[in-house]
């Protein structure tokens, strides 16, 4: 549709005349940036009221010093963040342990990061003790892990608190076998738009999928018996090889073989969207829809446009249902609610 036809490039000029934007050695700057939900985020909000001017350079260090020995820790945040803001806005409810928690549940058991994370939050409280939240500590190692997988640098907006409860039965993800016009609609429930939805699904190009989320298009689409007549036949029996019929150890594979195994930030997934070669549904029924086709289309052509685009688009998830001012707490522990904790 015209509504979306260089919809970047439209974008960006208006962006210019408000805001200098810098994409020198990969950065963003955050004036572009507007803190979602009209929420009183601000930039280097620590550091302007000198509670702990260096965390972050600091969380950028310690992600470097992770990142360095283990590339999949992009993936691994990239799935927490999301795991935290999309189910009850990014209050770090996601870390917390305990019975019935987010964590705890069997839609979050592949998620990972949280040992990063607690490290982070542990030096943090010994240089400025309660000061820093779980929150605002997730975001930061997001924005740095994907900094050095190659995405833009952007400015994250500060001043998050922590949620005091998690609750496993919140958890609504989306089924990997949905339509694009339901994956959208989901995505607008939080608040969202169509650029989200199809550059936040880019993220894929990084990671792995379980065969169990894929495993219907291989054998039993739809209830058919057979496979997902939309996918190209040499990757059916690639993936087959893969995902054997009934195998019980359920395998990762991943979304871009020959780009997903050194975790660099890139455009290939869009390509697979084109080619008809994605693993999951609901990333190849990008391809049927008007709007979703378009900018599938412009960032399979553009790694910068995609690069521009994912900055905008996790810096708004990144501020959905914030807690601020007396709203919620700082955690001593990511792990705990201060009145859970055994420590204080």
């Amino acid at each position: 549709m015209e509504k979306y036809s260089g919809f970047l490039t439209n974008l960006l000029l208006p962006l210019m005349i408000l805001a200098a934007v810098s994409l020198n050695a990969g950065y963003v700057n955050a004036a572009v940036f507007l803190p979602p939900e009209d929420k009183p985020l601000v930039r280097h909000y620590y550091k302007k009221l000198n509670t702990c001017s260096a965390v972050e350079p600091f969380v950028r260090h310690q992600v470097k010093l992770y990142w360095d020995k283990d590339k999949t820790i992009t993936a691994k945040l990239l799935k927490l963040l999301y795991a935290d803001c999309m189910v009850n806005g990014c209050d770090a409810s996601i870390l917390l342990t305990g019975p019935n928690t987010e964590r705890n549940s069997s839609k979050n058991a592949n998620l990972g990061g949280y040992l990063l994370i607690d490290k982070i939050k542990t030096v943090l409280e010994a240089y400025c003790p309660g000061v820093v939240s779980c929150a605002d500590i997730l975001n930061l190692a997001v924005r740095d892990a994907v900094y050095f997988a190659g995405a833009p640098s952007y400015q994250v907006f500060l001043g998050r608190r922590d949620g005091v409860e998690s609750n496993a039965a919140w958890i609504d993800y989306p089924s990997p076998s949905m339509s694009w016009v339901e994956g959208l609609a989901y995505f607008e429930s939080k608040n969202l738009d169509v650029q989200d939805f199809v550059t936040l699904l880019g993220a894929h190009t990084m990671g792995q999928a379980h065969c169990s989320s894929f495993y219907d298009r291989l054998y039993n689409f739809k209830g058919t018996g057979q496979p997902d007549p939309s996918m190209k036949r040499s990757v059916l029996v690639s993936l087959r090889a893969q995902c054997p019929k009934n195998n019980q150890t359920d395998p990762a594979v991943y979304f871009s073989p020959g780009y997903g195994s050194d975790y660099k930030f890139n455009n290939a997934f869009y390509g697979k969207v084109i080619a008809h070669e994605s693993l999951l549904r609901v990333d190849q029924q990008l391809s049927y829809g008007a709007d979703t086709n378009e900018l599938v289309n412009e960032y399979a052509h553009s790694l910068e446009q995609f690069r521009f685009g994912f900055a905008l688009s996790i810096s708004r998830m990144g501020g959905l249902k914030v807690l601020t001012g007396k709203n919620g707490e700082i955690r001593k522990n990511c792990k705990f609610a201060n009145k859970n904790n055994p420590n204080i």
